[in-house]
């Protein structure tokens, strides 16, 4: 594949693609599967996620989009972007000068609307009246994810924490002691289920008679969180037909994240 011309602001520069390509790469280059780039198509899955085109709409630049769509989908089975969002949480933490691993979490869900592709999935969320799908994320203080889960929309956020514990439990060692979380995790059975992970739960609610919006302790976190993933578009809605892909396209999106904001705080230091 001859080198394309045109450059966008997705790509992934040198710096970033150093520490992504040990990641990503599953076969050897000498492979016979191997005829395009893994770092174009890379470029092209940025892309993809940060425009919310569909895969068929990309452009020729890159390498055909049903190479591009299987590379990532392997990609995602395999597992390769929590395992760069993990380390990268870590070396930002660490760069932060914070314990590689958390000793606190916030928890929240977000409602993606259903499309045509996600319908036969989506579930009815009640309170935001809304039709869709619900993404439910836990993230450290400095807002790196930690653990992610994707669910219908009417699927109550209380009965994702068992699941939520155990996965960032998983991933930093047992190190989360304590996690806040707002009105929608209260009772008694949430309180079990983290604290039969060691978890202390605790809500922070709304103060009573309070109007407009109010920047709740520990809270507004994982909210800043939400909006980091909503500037890319693939993430507004729920366009995806399998709930795997939309859990991978968010690990994929956060490592994204983390990963241009460890080159940044690198060259800051240098």
């Amino acid at each position: 594949m001859e080198p394309r011309k045109t450059r966008y602001p997705s790509d992934v520069s040198d710096d970033e693609w150093e520490f992504a390509a040990p990641y990503l790469t599953l076969m050897t280059p000498q492979a016979p599967q191997r005829k395009y780039e893994l770092r174009e198509i890379f470029n092209a899955l940025r892309y993809l996620v940060k425009t919310g085109a569909p895969w068929r709409y990309l452009p020729e630049h890159f390498a055909p989009w049903p190479v591009a769509y299987q590379q990532t989908q392997r990609w995602i089975a395999a597992g390769v972007f929590e395992d760069m969002v993990d380390d990268l949480r870590e070396l930002l933490r660490v760069a932060a000068g914070k314990k590689a691993q958390p000793s606190a979490a916030i928890m929240d869900s977000q409602t993606l609307r259903s499309t045509p592709e996600s319908g036969d999935r989506a579930g009815f969320d009640g309170g935001k009246k809304t039709k869709g799908t619900k993404v439910h994320i836990a993230v450290d203080t400095l807002g790196n994810l930690l653990s992610l889960i994707v669910t219908p929309a009417n699927a109550q956020d209380r009965d994702q924490i068992a699941q939520l514990a155990e996965d960032m439990q998983a991933v930093t060692g047992q190190s989360i002691e304590v996690a806040f979380a707002d009105g929608s995790y209260t009772g008694a059975n949430a309180s079990e289920a983290a604290q039969a992970h060691g978890i202390c739960l605790q809500v922070v609610k709304l103060p009573e008679a309070t109007r407009g919006f109010v920047l709740l302790p520990k809270r507004w976190v994982v909210e800043r969180s939400f909006a980091w993933k909503t500037r890319f578009r693939r993430l507004v809605r729920d366009y995806e037909r399998l709930p795997e892909t939309v859990a991978g396209l968010h690990f994929a999106v956060f490592a994204i994240l983390m990963l241009a904001r460890l080159v940044a705080t690198t060259v800051q230091g240098s």
